[in-house]
């Protein structure tokens, strides 16, 4: 450094002020540019200023300032990049609540986001043991349609913008709430949808033709002569998805791809392929074009084509997560729909969508950026062991873990943990760390059953289940039977299918569908008090292994269904995930308030507030932190899984893991609604050992010769073992 070169301090920041002793975080800083709002004539293609709107809408743009701003900074090179480390996300934020802002019941005039800064929440969630909050999709999302914005198709999840949606605050409260969590020793972890966006100005002007937009999606220009292959579109809608023949007639005609792996959301009249079309639009050059685009969820998700030469996507999403990073304060991102970033031709059957290399190269640079600047990323990625497996090898640092959740769903409902520890010693076969994982209660979606590992790649090959061997394919139709049947129809007419995906429930309407209890509005006290000590031991299971645990809001006030007829319209085209996403006051503010400020009915609340909660030893929330209490002194969420071993009662499950001081710990859970005297058994448990409680630090017993203790529950209970004394003499894993 040259001693004649002096720097002048930098005046100090509102975040140090606010709190001066919180240390600057080691990550470079960027600002996106105000937008300016201006609309001046015909919204056409012919007007420059209609065009000139779109591109400074667009989050291609923005993306291109942020870049101009990082680019040559040493800021950049600060932190280790290529490998995920999990260990190291869950050390920094072992325990998240998830958050759905629509569904957010804030004090009058309070929004979303500043309610979640608020530091009296923190307050609560420190006492529980949360240290990080997930926001859900919080930026402008639906589309545009000439000038006017068009609503959400899917949640927020069909994002349009860089901007905050008004609805739910600004930019300074997403970074005040940063703050506050930092001062809690919290993260704030924000999203990004790799693999959409919504019909917003960057689409717009895409099918305007207009500069590299077009390379931003997996779109087509359809030539003029062919356009008798294609349906009409009625007037009033700007797309209609293709059947199954003209998606066929395309492929055989050289456009697209055709046919892939699966159709979600499949919908018979409304998606029957991944395929729509657009009307005529009339491009900025004056030609008439029409466009056939590639959509995997709704139509107005778009797919973005990672291997585009213009690279235009790619430079979409990266600078939407430095956004994020850099601008807002987040540190960390969720990445959506990730797994279907990279599409092929084969020349037999479906086309090549799911487990492609291209997404796992995209999954790399995503989450090597995002180290490079001092985040981590998790994936929500409900694919094949095998896929989650590969794209966590170099992608994202944590995966949502939709290996065990429809497992121990399936354990609790049928008081039989046989498939729980199927999937859980299918995963460390795979060579998945537990660690790596993200162990969730509910969240915004559908208790999930596809079983994709199973249903597809490993549909026929053989499993034992029963006793019997058993293919993957009859195997998955199994569970998902045992699902319908035990948590749907007459019995449990408060919870609905959802599509071919899953089954749209709370967490605590699995539990009273679990017990026979039809009649909601008629729960006794006694009928709460079940649910809440089932809802702790799935709680347990999640928190008491290593990985992240994950709950929401319907979780902490154990929320029920909303009827739905107080969503009809929501779910009128099919999405009956809307009867799950019940509104809630978490802290109490505005409790005259029927519905959120989004219009989400409130949900009935089983166990209260947070603060009505945190009054009382005994609810729910005050017994959950001292089971995070248990994890975070141990330090359960870091340690390795060894085993999951065979039972001697088919409702029990055993956990067996080894922590970073190298002892044992073992988890015994009871999932059924009896008593049971049982001997828990695993080679990795060292004769002579004595194990201790650790809610109660009590000895329960003492390890024999042949590797077992035996071990008393209660209906519903769990129990954390430590092992003190004697060693095995096998060597220890690291």
């Amino acid at each position: 450094m040259n001693p004649e070169v002096h720097h002048e301090p930098s005046e100090v920041s509102y975040d140090e002020q606010f709190y001066p002793a919180r240390p600057r975080p080691l990550r470079p800083s960027v600002r996106r540019s105000p937008r300016v709002d201006t609309q001046s004539g015909d919204a056409h293609p012919s007007n420059p200023a209609y065009v000139d709107w779109l591109i400074k809408q667009s989050i291609l743009h923005d993306a291109t300032q942020i870049a101009e701003q990082l680019s040559g900074k040493g800021s950049m090179w600060q932190n280790p990049y290529a490998d995920p480390n999990p260990r190291a996300a869950v050390e920094r934020a072992p325990v998240w609540f998830t958050a759905y802002p629509i569904s957010i019941i804030t004090a009058d005039g309070a929004s979303f986001l500043a309610s979640l800064g608020d530091e009296a929440l923190w307050q609560a969630f420190s006492q529980i043991g949360v240290t990080a909050v997930h926001t859900g999709p919080v930026k402008q999302a639906g589309g545009i349609n000439g000038w006017q914005s068009t609503p959400s198709v899917d949640g927020h999840f069909d994002r349009i913008s860089m901007q905050i949606d008004a609805a739910f605050g600004t930019e300074e409260e997403f970074r005040r709430l940063c703050v506050v969590a930092a001062a809690y020793d919290g993260t704030v972890i924000d999203d990004i949808v790799p693999g959409h966006t919504g019909k917003g100005a960057d689409f717009r002007l895409a099918e305007m033709a207009y500069a590299d937009y077009p390379g931003i999606y997996h779109m087509i220009e359809i030539e003029p002569p062919d356009w008798h292959l294609l349906p009409r579109v009625p007037e009033g809608r700007d797309s209609v998805n293709i059947d199954a023949e003209t998606e066929a007639q395309l492929a055989r005609a050289g456009y697209i791809i055709g046919q892939l792996q699966r159709v979600i959301f499949y919908e018979l009249g409304v998606k029957e392929t991944n395929w729509s079309v657009t009307p005529v639009v009339t491009g900025v050059d004056g030609v008439d074009r029409r466009w056939v685009y590639l959509h995997y969820f709704k139509a107005g998700q778009p797919s973005i084509n990672w291997l585009d030469p213009s690279f235009a996507g790619m430079r979409l999403v990266i600078g939407d997560a430095c956004h994020s990073l850099a601008d807002l304060g987040a540190g960390a991102l969720r990445l959506d729909a990730n797994g279907f970033l990279g599409v092929e031709r084969r020349t037999e059957g479906p086309g090549w969508s799911e487990g492609h290399p291209l997404s796992e190269a995209a999954n790399h640079l995503i989450a090597s950026i995002v180290r490079k600047m001092g985040g981590f990323t998790f994936q929500e990625l409900n694919l094949t062991i095998d896929d989650i497996k590969e794209m966590g090898t170099s992608g994202a640092d944590l995966s949502y873990d939709f290996i065990n959740r429809p497992a121990y769903h399936h354990a609790l409902v049928m008081g039989n943990t046989e498939f729980l520890r199927l999937t859980m010693n299918l995963a460390r076969d795979h060579g998945v760390d537990t660690a790596s994982l993200v162990h969730a209660l509910q969240n915004h979606d559908e208790l999930t059953f596809e079983l994709v590992h199973f249903a597809t790649l490993h549909k026929d090959d053989e499993f034992v289940y029963g006793g019997e061997p058993i293919k993957g394919s009859q195997l998955g139709d199994r569970i998902r039977k045992d699902l319908c049947e035990r948590l749907t129809g007459r019995w449990a007419p408060y919870n609905r299918t959802f599509t071919t995906n899953g089954i749209a429930c709370t967490t605590a309407s699995v539990i009273t569908a679990t017990f026979g209890i039809r009649d909601l509005d008629r729960m006794t006290a006694d009928d709460v008090a079940m649910v809440e000590r089932a809802h702790l031991l799935l709680a347990m299971y999640n928190a008491l292994q290593p990985g992240v645990f994950a709950l929401s809001g319907w979780d902490l006030c154990g929320l029920l269904p909303v009827p739905v007829d107080d969503v009809a319209d929501l779910v009128r085209e099919g999405d009956t995930r809307w009867i799950n996403r019940g509104a809630h006051d978490l802290m109490g503010v505005n409790p005259e308030a029927t519905r959120s400020e989004s219009g989400i009915p409130r949900a009935t609340s089983l166990y209260g507030t947070l603060p009505e909660q945190l009054r009382n030893p005994e609810s729910f929330a005050c017994k959950l932190s001292r089971i995070i209490e248990v994890r975070n002194r141990f330090g359960i969420a870091t340690g390795v899984q060894i085993d999951v071993p065979t039972v001697s009662h088919k409702g029990l499950l055993v956990m067996v893991h080894q922590l970073a001081d190298m002892s044992t710990q073992v988890t015994v859970l009871n999932f059924t609604s009896e008593e049971i005297t049982a001997t828990v058994q695993s080679q990795h448990l060292p004769a002579g050992a004595a194990a201790y409680d650790l809610f109660t630090d009590e000895l329960v017993g003492t390890v024999d010769e042949l590797h077992s203790f035996p071990v008393t529950l209660h209906a519903y209970e769990g129990v954390p073992v430590i092992l003190k004394g004697p060693r095995s003499d096998e060597t220890l894993i690291t």
